[in-house]
């Protein structure tokens, strides 16, 4: 009994000296690992700040540019540890952590998937020219002021200053329709007039009116002018003019103006503007019928 302890005693004494013994000789190369580790830290620290920079000057979303910035600086600080792994001879280590690694990533990414695609699209739309934030848009049913671009979701400020939360994969996969990109944009009113009007005068009379009203300055920008359609009440219009404009309040602006200045000149020159009427006929032989019958009853 007592030379089995003794026996089990130095084997855990040889082991511990083994362990000591192996430190100290692994010690220089624990020093040089440890000092891969911190230069990969500062390193990682000024790449991600170099990152953020660059990325700013052609992402306006902060949230993507602290993204790069920290995936930059998560990718020298991974590169350190295998740098100080190898330093310190754990090359099975490493294999293990490499494997590890792409398992659980693949895990993570089943499991993340939804929340995953529209990181990438947001990416994908923060390098977007032609989707900035203060840019008005319509998509998905829904017209507003690109408010921001988040990882995973677009906000919108509609027109009654309330917030539309779209995520990053719909706007990706939907048609959008930017009023911000173009300068001038078409609006069209339409209209009617009596049937006793004179229509060439009203025609000529909208043309004039909306041409004084907002700049035509191109040939293509002329006002137009068509008549549609014979209505019950009214001969209808159709005009159309072109205004300077980069949102869709602007563009309510605009028609409500044009609106307004051929309702004056109409008025002006005595032009209706009918509005429905429905004639309503009475038949007087209900009236004879009773009649007749009130005659009766007094001869009777």
């Amino acid at each position: 009994m007592y030379e089995q302890i003794t026996k089990s005693f130095n084997d855990l004494s040889d082991k511990l000296i083994g362990w000591v013994t192996t430190f100290v000789e692994h010690l220089p190369n624990l020093a040089v690992a440890l000092l891969v580790m911190v230069i990969a830290y500062f390193m990682g620290r000024f790449v991600s700040k170099l990152a953020r920079r660059i990325a700013g000057r052609y992402i306006e979303q902060k949230s993507v540019t602290r993204l790069i910035g920290s995936v930059s600086a998560v990718i020298v600080v991974l590169g350190g540890l295998f740098l100080a792994l190898g330093v310190m001879d754990l090359g099975k280590t490493l294999n293990t952590l490499l494997a590890g690694a792409g398992i659980s990533g693949l895990v993570i990414g089943l499991a993340l998937q939804g929340t995953l695609s529209n990181v990438v699209a947001g990416i994908a739309l923060s390098f977007r020219k032609n989707i900035r934030i203060g840019h008005w848009i319509e998509t998905t049913g829904f017209a507003g002021e690109v408010i921001e671009i988040k990882l995973n979701n677009f906000i919108l400020k509609e027109a009654d200053n309330n917030m539309v939360i779209i995520p990053n994969k719909t706007i990706i996969d939907n048609p959008i329709k930017n009023y911000s990109l173009t300068t001038r944009m078409r609006i069209m009113i339409e209209c009617g007039v009596g049937y006793e009007s004179d229509l060439e005068k009203v025609e000529k009379i909208t043309k004039e009116t909306i041409a004084n009203s907002f700049d035509q300055i191109e040939s293509p920008d002329e006002v137009e002018f068509f008549y549609t359609s014979y209505g019950d009440s009214s001969i209808n219009f159709l005009c159309r003019y072109w205004v300077d404009s980069e949102s869709g309040i602007e563009k309510l602006r605009a028609k409500s103006k044009g609106i307004i200045e051929i309702k004056k000149a109409f008025d002006k020159e005595g032009i209706n503007i009918p509005f429905p009427i429905r004639t309503l006929q009475l038949d007087t032989g209900l009236s004879l019928i009773k009649d007749a019958s009130e005659e009766a009853v007094s001869a009777n």
